[in-house]
């Protein structure tokens, strides 16, 4: 089975889950082929199986994925496709936080007219170490608020490895 991935990254954490989907996959015997959306993506048309992810910041998904999405709509709505949204929000305990992450997610979904059945939310990461002072404080501030670190001396991650490889897993032998 022919596996694509493609997704957008903003500090890296998005890059870091496809990967890991990557290896997964792979160790799996599939055929995978990962592309970062800024990198002009290879079309779906020549895979049984398109994985999509980007992160949330701003309420908003990376434009290059919602443009790669809205190019090849007719395409991934033929497809088993999923989509991997990655935010700090889902590794809130706070319901409207993972509410208004499901909002924005089908939001996107809506807006692209992108049909996908499989939406993953994934936790992503604090990259105190790479924000500048000004998004430090403001990261810090949303972080504190939600029940994160608020350690700004080094980077914390959220994603729930077992679990991502768990979801992926599923949907491929869903596909088999």
């Amino acid at each position: 089975m022919k596996v694509l991935i493609i997704y957008g990254t903003v500090e890296g954490q998005t890059r870091k889950i496809a990967r890991f989907m990557e290896e997964v996959l792979q160790e799996n015997g599939m055929q995978v082929t990962i592309a970062n959306a800024v990198e002009e993506p290879p079309s779906p048309d020549s895979f049984d199986v398109v994985l999509i992810g980007s992160s949330i910041h701003i309420n908003n998904y990376n434009t290059l994925i919602k443009n790669y999405v809205e190019q090849h709509i007719d395409t991934l709505n033929k497809k088993p496709s999923a989509f991997f949204s990655v935010s700090m929000a889902i590794a809130s305990n706070i319901k409207e936080e993972h509410e208004e992450v499901a909002k924005v997610a089908q939001e996107f979904l809506e807006e692209t007219h992108w049909n996908t059945k499989t939406i993953w939310h994934i936790a992503g990461a604090l990259r105190y170490t790479q924000y500048n002072y000004f998004k430090k404080l403001i990261m810090r501030s949303i972080a504190k608020k939600e029940g994160g670190s608020v350690d700004t001396t080094k980077d914390h991650e959220y994603t729930d490895w077992s679990q991502v490889k768990e979801m992926t897993l599923n949907f491929i032998n869903r596909l088999k």
